[in-house]
């Protein structure tokens, strides 16, 4: 059991949420499948592969969960926010900046776009500009998100710290709450508009993603084993989990496809979010164990994941043109096959070429320069 202040001993890597990730992917590729090939939304199917984009929280669930065991008030060390941020810049542009600049120069949709908008996409802030999500890359708003929960982390740490450790879950979950708020605020519910990009969509209405894996982080070696055994019943959680995707996909809870929803729909799509990442992330975060997601395949697949997640859609649209399929004419599981068999192998390319080689660059440079300010620190008189 963790104690206030300490660092929990259940921090170590765990290897069920990295296969998580892998399903996550695949999860979020499947949906833009099914969007892309017409398959109908009020099918069983073809509704449940729709609000596969649920896929979405649970990454933003992940981010928040290992990034608050490490970064939060239980950490109980000192951390360095520069070395903290520069780690961040290091594992995510690298990447994306290659994939960015490989669509705008050769998916034909997005070479035509605006100089405005290709410098919105290069550098992260298509959300924030009217038009800026680009063919081939309109699935990025959402690690334009996460980036921003990256960007807060230092300050919610900070703020958290200064909360008495029983005060730290009650006001994530009161700034979850009011972030409920957000889609109802005039401005937001006025846009997308001329001139006004879609304000539905910003980092606050996001909110209860993110407290789902800061609340997890929290009560990380805190639960008895009574709750550890209910976590354990993987099965019931993913049942829980298809059920809200079920309940998501009927036309009563909300607008089905990309039809832009109103304030109080936005906010039950964000309410059956927050229940499918609960139910498919905390039983693996809390009680982890050996299974599935274990495995070497998955644990392969999810250290590839997040370049999954940037080339699988620039990916699909190429397959309409590769096979002469025309988009939303049906093909679902062929174009899903194709899109998959292509996605993963260029995937991992990705990763070995530029992700680890960033990463590890970026790594290198951290402890050059903080043997650097230790050497500077060493020589410097000391002063009562």
């Amino acid at each position: 059991m963790g104690t206030e202040g300490s660092y929990p001993e259940t921090t170590r890597f765990n290897a069920s949420l990295e296969g998580l990730r892998a399903v996550a992917s695949i999860g979020v590729l499947l949906t833009h499948v099914a969007f892309q090939t017409g398959l109908p939304p009020t099918s069983f199917i073809g509704g449940i592969l729709g609000r596969f984009d649920f896929f979405v929280p649970v990454f933003f669930t992940l981010s928040a969960f290992l990034l608050w065991r490490r970064y939060g008030p239980r950490a109980g060390r000192e951390v360095s926010w520069t070395r903290y941020l520069a780690s961040r810049l290091g594992r995510i542009f690298p990447a994306y900046l290659v994939v960015v600049a490989a669509v705008l120069m050769l998916l034909p949709d997005a070479y035509r776009i605006t100089g405005a908008q290709q410098v919105a996409n290069l550098t992260m802030a298509q959300i924030y500009v009217p038009g800026g999500l680009a063919p081939g890359l309109t699935h990025l708003w959402s690690l334009c998100v996460e980036v921003a929960f990256y960007a807060a982390l230092p300050l919610l740490a900070v703020v958290a710290g200064a909360l008495p450790g029983r005060a730290r879950i009650p006001v994530i979950v009161l700034v979850a709450v009011v972030s409920l708020g957000w889609a109802w605020l005039p401005f937001v519910a006025a846009s997308p508009a001329p001139g006004v990009a879609n304000l539905q969509i910003l980092p606050p209405a996001f909110a209860c993603w993110f407290a789902v894996g800061m609340i997890a982080a929290e009560v990380e070696g805190r639960l008895t084993p009574r709750v550890l055994r209910i976590l354990g019943s993987r099965p019931v959680w993913w049942v829980l989990a298809v059920v809200t995707l079920w309940i998501a996909a009927q036309p009563w809870y909300g607008p089905v496809g990309l039809v832009h929803p109103q304030p109080g729909e936005f906010v039950l799509r964000v309410l059956a979010g927050t229940v499918f990442t609960a139910a498919a992330v905390l039983p693996y975060a809390l009680a982890p164990r050996d299974g599935l997601l274990t495995t070497p395949a998955f644990q392969a697949l999810g250290r590839w994941s997040y370049s999954i997640f940037l080339v699988h859609l620039p990916v699909l649209e190429l397959m309409f043109p590769l096979t002469g399929i025309s988009p939303f004419t049906g093909h679902t599981a062929l174009i899903a096959v194709l899109t998959l068999a292509v996605t993963v192998p260029v995937s991992a390319a990705l990763y070995v070429l530029v992700e680890e080689p960033a990463r590890a660059m970026t790594r290198r440079k951290i402890r050059e320069n903080k043997g650097v300010v230790r050497r500077l620190s060493s020589n410097t008189p000391q002063y009562e």
